[in-house]
C-alpha cells in the first residue's frame, strides 16, 4: 500500500511539467530540467517576433513605393492636361513634312531661263557650231582630196570638159562645203547633250524669240539692193539690248520707206 502512494505522489508533480509542455507561453516552471526548453521556446518567439516585424516593414514600404509611384494612366493623363497641344505637335509637323518632300522634284528642275541667258545660250550655241563647221570642213576637204587622188573619180573626171586640174579642186571644195554643212547639225547635238536640262526652255524661248522678230520686222517688200531691210531674220541679236536696237532700226526702215518725197 505504501509503494503505491509513493508512486502516487511521484506522479503527480508530473502533471505539471505536462501542462508547461503542451502551454509554450507559460512563463514559470514548476521543474528544474525544463529550463533549456523553455529558453529554447522564447528564443523561437523572439525569431518570429522580429521576422514578423520585418514583414511589417517590408509591406508597408512596398505599399508606400506604390502609393508614391505614379501609374502610367496618371502620367499620360497629367501630361495631356499639362501640354494640351503636345498631342497636336505630330500634326504640325506633317505638313511641312509633305512640303519638304513635294518641294524636292521642284528643286531637282532647272531654274527658270530668262532673256538674258537665252542670248547667252544661243551665242554659245552658234561658236559650237561654227567650231564643228571648220572641224568638219576641213576633214571633208582632207578626206575628198585622199579620195580624188587614189583614182576612183577618174571615169568622171574624164566625162567632164574641163582641165582635170580645176575638175579636181572643184571636187574637193565640194567636199569641203559638204562637211562644212553638216558641222551646224552635229555642233547643235553636242551643244543640246552639255545643255540638256535647258533644251525645253531654249527650245520654247526661240520660237517666241522667232514669233516676236516675224511680227515686228519690216516690210520687205519695198527693199531694194541698195536699201536692204536691217537683219531681216534677226541673226545678229546676241543680248536684250541688242533686240531694242533692232527694234529702233526697223522702226526707221518703215519710216524712211513711209516718207514722201518732194
Amino acid at each position: 500500500m505504501s509503494s503505491s502512494l509513493k508512486t502516487l505522489c511521484l506522479r503527480i508533480p508530473a502533471a505539471p511539467s505536462s501542462l508547461v509542455r503542451c502551454c509554450p507561453k507559460a512563463s514559470f516552471s514548476l521543474s528544474q530540467p525544463q529550463q533549456p526548453q523553455q529558453q529554447q521556446l522564447s528564443a523561437a518567439l523572439a525569431v518570429s517576433k522580429t521576422i514578423a516585424r520585418a514583414n511589417h516593414s517590408l509591406s508597408s514600404a512596398r505599399s508606400g513605393c506604390s502609393s508614391a509611384r505614379p501609374s502610367i494612366a496618371s502620367l499620360v493623363a497629367k501630361s495631356r492636361s499639362a501640354s494640351p497641344t503636345s498631342s497636336q505637335s505630330p500634326l504640325r509637323l506633317r505638313p511641312r513634312f509633305y512640303s519638304s518632300v513635294s518641294g524636292s522634284p521642284a528643286s531637282a528642275q532647272p531654274p527658270a531661263l530668262d532673256w538674258d541667258s537665252f542670248f547667252k545660250l544661243r551665242l554659245r550655241r552658234r561658236r559650237i557650231q561654227l567650231l564643228f563647221s571648220v572641224t568638219t570642213g576641213l576633214l571633208g576637204g582632207a578626206a575628198g582630196t585622199i579620195f580624188l587622188a587614189e583614182g576612183f573619180a577618174e571615169p568622171l573626171i574624164a566625162q567632164i570638159p574641163l582641165d582635170p586640174f580645176f575638175t579636181l579642186g572643184i571636187m574637193t571644195m565640194a567636199c569641203a562645203g559638204l562637211g562644212w554643212l553638216i558641222g551646224p547639225t552635229l555642233g547643235n547635238q553636242v551643244f543640246y547633250i552639255i545643255n540638256r536640262r535647258f533644251k525645253t526652255q531654249m527650245m520654247q524661248k526661240e520660237g517666241e524669240f522667232f514669233a516676236r522678230v516675224k511680227r515686228n520686222r519690216a516690210d520687205p517688200t519695198n527693199s531694194s539692193a541698195g536699201n536692204p531691210v536691217p537683219d531681216f531674220y534677226g541673226e545678229k541679236i546676241q543680248s536684250v539690248a541688242g533686240y531694242r536696237r533692232w527694234l529702233k532700226d526697223q522702226r526707221a526702215f518703215n519710216k524712211k520707206k513711209s516718207a514722201s518725197f518732194v
